[in-house]
C-alpha cells in the first residue's frame, strides 16, 4: 500500500527536524515508539490495512507487522478492556477510539478501571495504556464525530488528560505519553490533523505543563487544542488594534500547570479563557475558577469564557456559528475593563 505520511522521517539516520503535518507526526510518533520498545502495541477500528479513517497509523502494519499494530472488532467497551489486560501483564498498548464520542460505550472501563486500578491496588498494578481520541469539529461532521468530551475524563481522578496544538506536542506528547506508567487521555483535534510545523524528534515533552504560544502584556487568552490557534489569530487582529495579547495553550487539562497560568495572568491583569466544548460544567469553567482563586487580587476585570453552546454539536453547515472565532474572543477581550473603555471609568 502506499504510505501517506510520505514526508516523515522513517530511518535514524535522518536528521531531526523536520517539517510536517500533525497527522504525520502523531503517524511519526507511535512508529518510533514501536520501534523503540517492543511492549508497544497499536490497535483499534480500521487501524490496521486501512491507516486509521484519519490515516494516524497509515503504514504502521505494513512496517511492523500486524503483531504490532492491528484491527479490532467495532466494540470499544471491548477494544478499552482488552488494552486493559495488556497494560498489567507488561504491554503498552495504544488504542484508537475512531471519533471522540465513539469512546462513551468504553466510558465505564476508563473511569472504573483504568482510572483506578492504580489506586485500587496501593500502586502494584499500574496501567501504562494511552487511549487516543480525535476530537471536536471543524471538518464538516455531525454530533458524535464532533463532540468534545474532554471534560468527562479531566474530572475523573486516576488519568492524565492532555491535547496538543501543534505537530511539534503531538510528537513529544504521545511519545511521553506511551511512556508514562500511568494511562492518558490523548486529545487530538482532527482540525488541526493538516496543519503543518516544524518537529524535532529530539524534544522531550513533560506532560502537565501548559505553554506560552505568544507573549503579550495587556491580556492573557488561555486556551488548548482547536481553539490556540483561533486564539493566536484574534491576538493577531488585537495587536493591529494596539492591545497586546498574551496566548497560553494550556495543552494539558489534567493535571493542569497552575504555575505558569497564575504567573501569566498575575501579569497581565486580565484573561479570556476560550474551548470549543459547550461552557456548562466545563474545563473552561475549572479553568475560570482556578484563574479566579489564585489571581483575584490582580484581575482588572472579571474572568471571560469563550465557549461552544450548550446544545448538541451543530450540523455541518451550521457549526460555524457554534465554535468560537476570533471574532467572538475580541468581543470578550473589549469587555475587560479598559481604562479607555468610558464606562469603566
Amino acid at each position: 500500500m502506499t504510505i501517506a505520511h510520505d514526508d516523515i522521517r522513517l530511518d535514524a539516520g535522518a536528521p531531526t527536524t523536520q517539517t510536517m503535518t500533525m497527522a504525520a507526526a502523531l503517524n511519526l510518533a507511535l512508529a518510533d515508539a514501536i520501534r523503540d520498545d517492543p511492549a508497544v502495541v497499536v490497535f483499534g477500528e480500521d487501524v490496521g490495512a486501512l491507516g486509521g479513517v484519519f490515516r494516524i497509523t497509515d503504514g504502521l502494519t505494513e512496517r511492523f507487522g500486524e503483531e504490532r499494530c492491528f484491527d479490532t472488532p467495532l466494540a470499544e467497551s471491548g477494544i478499552v478492556g482488552t488494552a486493559v489486560g495488556m497494560a498489567m501483564n507488561g504491554m503498552r498498548p495504544v488504542v484508537e477510539m475512531q471519533f471522540d464520542a465513539f469512546a462513551l460505550p468504553a466510558f465505564e472501563q476508563v473511569v472504573s478501571h483504568v482510572a483506578k486500578l492504580g489506586n485500587r491496588t496501593r500502586g502494584a498494578v499500574r496501567l501504562p495504556m494511552v487511549i487516543r481520541m480525535p476530537s471536536g469539529g471543524g471538518i464538516g461532521g455531525v454530533e458524535h464525530h464532533c463532540d468534545s468530551s474532554e471534560a468527562y475524563y479531566a474530572h475523573t481522578p486516576g488519568l492524565t488528560v492532555v491535547a496538543p496544538s501543534t505537530p511539534q506536542d503531538a510528537y513529544s506528547m504521545l511519545r511521553a505519553a506511551i511512556a508514562s506508567p500511568d494511562p492518558v487521555i490523548f486529545i487530538e483535534p482532527k482540525k488541526l490533523y493538516w496543519t503543518k510545523g516544524e518537529v524535532d524528534t529530539s524534544q522531550v515533552a513533560h506532560l502537565g505543563t501548559a505553554r506560552i504560544a505568544r507573549e503579550g502584556t495587556d491580556v492573557t487568552v488561555l486556551a488548548y487544542a482547536a481553539m490556540v490557534p483561533v486564539a493566536l489569530e484574534a491576538a493577531e487582529i488585537a495587536a493591529s488594534e494596539g492591545r497586546s495579547v498574551q496566548v497560553i495553550d494550556v495543552r494539558s487539562l489534567s493535571p493542569f500547570d497552575d504555575q505558569l497560568v497564575t504567573a501569566a495572568v498575575r501579569a497581565t491583569g486580565r484573561a479570556v479563557v476560550v474551548a470549543e466544548a459547550p461552557g456548562y460544567v466545563s474545563v473552561a469553567g475549572e479553568i475560570q475558577a482556578r484563574v479566579f482563586e489564585r489571581c483575584f487580587e490582580y484581575l482588572e476585570a472579571p474572568v471571560r469564557r469563550v465557549t461552544g453552546f450548550d446544545t448538541p454539536f451543530a450540523p455541518p453547515k451550521l457549526e460555524h456559528f457554534y465554535l468560537p472565532d476570533a471574532d467572538r474572543i475580541l468581543d470578550a477581550i473589549d469587555s475587560l475593563h479598559w481604562d479607555d473603555d468610558e464606562e469603566t471609568r
